[in-house]
């Protein structure tokens, strides 16, 4: 398993096309890998996993976690700085992953990062099948995180915060829903609306698909370090071909 960060050149026409269509920016983060078919990785077994991480107008970051080496060469030309890029400096970043999945344990902390699409079923009329809806509310999107077999399954426990550094005596703001307010060290952030015609579809008035999209920062326990490597590889949540479901870990900063 590899994990890579690209830094995409925001002023150049390119990376505005593929920051503006998700579809286009998955099938460039697939051409990455000469061997590896857009088919390949099942829910059994790593995959290719991309998130864009928007930490200011001009740095936006691409993180890929893959089971081979990519090559962003192509990535480089359209959206990044051709005239910087050599074999000595390639335009992008890729370690080895597998050593730093090896080494987690039960008990570690992290701070973490999770771009992903929560949503919940329901069912409009009575004998409708259900459908997946989005969640809209900065609470139910903190909710979808914090379902407790939600972190059982992917192997992790969100931490809480001391009671001296809540705002609130009981951490919450709303008795229905305890796991609002600051409770935890999770915040919820960065909503966005993706919305694209379907694939193959070039009608201009042709159906849409439509992704909410939030991204998740906090610190959390590995509870289960074999399904937290799952998690890491394989992605939380649903549109993952969108930019969603991948996880990233880093020390908790000091103090």
């Amino acid at each position: 398993m590899h994990l890579t960060r690209f830094r995409l050149n925001t002023a150049r026409p390119g990376a505005r096309r593929l920051l503006a269509s998700p579809q286009s920016l998955h099938a460039a983060v697939m051409a990455s890998f000469p061997r590896l078919l857009p088919t390949d990785g099942t829910a059994q077994g790593p995959r290719v996993l991309w998130r864009l991480d928007h930490n200011a107008r001009a740095e936006v970051l691409l993180y890929i976690v893959s089971p081979d080496r990519p090559d962003l060469t192509h990535l480089v030309e359209q959206a990044g700085w051709p005239a910087a890029h050599s074999s000595e400096t390639p335009g992008w970043h890729t370690r080895p992953y597998a050593p730093f999945l090896d080494r987690l344990a039960q008990g570690d902390t992290f701070a973490f990062r999770l771009t992903a699409n929560p949503v919940h079923h329901i069912r409009r009329k009575d004998g409708e099948p259900t459908k997946a809806t989005a969640h809209l509310t900065p609470s139910h999107q903190m909710n979808w995180l914090l379902k407790p077999e939600r972190q059982e399954r992917a192997g992790f426990l969100i931490n809480e915060k001391p009671h001296d550094q809540r705002l609130l005596p009981a951490g919450c703001t709303d008795k229905q829903h305890p796991h609002d307010g600051d409770r935890y060290t999770l915040t919820v952030r960065d909503e966005r609306t993706l919305s694209f015609a379907k694939s193959r579809d070039t009608r201009p008035a042709g159906p849409k698909v439509k992704v909410v999209t939030v991204t998740y920062d906090g610190h959390l326990t590995v509870t289960d370090p074999h399904a937290l490597r799952r998690t890491l590889t394989q992605g939380i949540g649903r549109a993952k071909a969108y930019g969603c479901g991948l996880m990233t870990l880093a020390p908790v900063p000091a103090g």
